[in-house]
């Protein structure tokens, strides 16, 4: 996709790094990305997404805006209590970014819905709060080859990780974790503290970028993990389980 002088002026600082070019936007242009969940994860992750000039977002969430997500979740207003999130969500990103086209699906995905919204996206953005679903978009990643962005706060701590079923050698998200209590994910059951989401959220747009772009080094196989109270930030690697029942040998 050749760039236009409105593009070209709109991206332009992201232009001027030699390591994107014009070559680097028009990869963001081409790209799709799969956001599911648009709460305090999905919000700030979508909004800088949607400035950095992907060209399609599909946004997947089936809840409605309630008076207690306004606390973090961003691309939500006062304005939008009691509709949808996907509806919400895409009237902030078209007044930021008219050119980015979107796909809304105000439905929980799965099966056979899930794997083709997968394998048309470039990258996934996993922003849920349920093991259930995480684990089949997973499993939907790891067939269709497709690079998931994975991410989780609460309370005071966050983490973010890349699983790439391209490399070999990347873990999935079955190997650090066979199962789970949707309970220990959910902030209405463990609080949150507000910039925590924003700064795992921005995250998640930052190795979505780097993918798309095959700019730096990303998270794959490394767990990142950041605790708000000490401004810490921790790497851990994550190796391969071979005896992992969706990625394994």
């Amino acid at each position: 996709m050749e760039l236009t002088d409105e593009q070209l002026l709109r991206y332009s600082r992201q232009i001027m790094l030699p390591e994107v070019d014009v070559s680097g936007q028009e990869k963001l242009l081409d790209a799709t990305v799969l956001v599911v969940g648009l709460g305090g994860l999905g919000s700030p992750a979508a909004l800088y997404l949607a400035a950095a000039g992907v060209g399609r977002l599909i946004l997947v969430d089936d809840d409605e805006v309630d008076l207690s997500n306004l606390q973090r979740q961003i691309v939500h207003s006062a304005h939008s209590l009691g509709h949808l999130k996907v509806a919400s969500a895409a009237r902030t990103l078209n007044a930021l970014n008219p050119d980015v086209e979107l796909e809304l699906i105000s439905e929980r995905l799965g099966g056979k819905r899930l794997s083709e919204a997968v394998a048309r996206s470039s990258v996934v953005l996993d922003a849920t709060d349920n093991f259930s679903t995480r684990f089949d978009l997973n499993a939907a990643c790891v067939a269709a080859r497709v690079p998931l962005v994975s991410g989780a706060a609460i309370r005071w701590e966050g983490q973010v990780t890349v699983f790439d079923a391209r490399d070999p050698d990347s873990p999935c998200y079955r190997c650090l974790y066979e199962a789970g209590d949707d309970a220990a994910l959910n902030c209405s059951e463990n609080g949150v503290i507000a910039p925590l989401v924003g700064i795992i959220g921005t995250c998640q747009a930052m190795e979505t970028v780097k993918l798309v772009t095959g700019v730096g080094e990303t998270l794959t196989g490394i767990v990142l993990y950041f605790d708000g109270k000490r401004m810490e930030w921790r790497r851990l690697r994550l190796p391969k389980s071979p005896s992992c029942p969706v990625c394994g040998a």
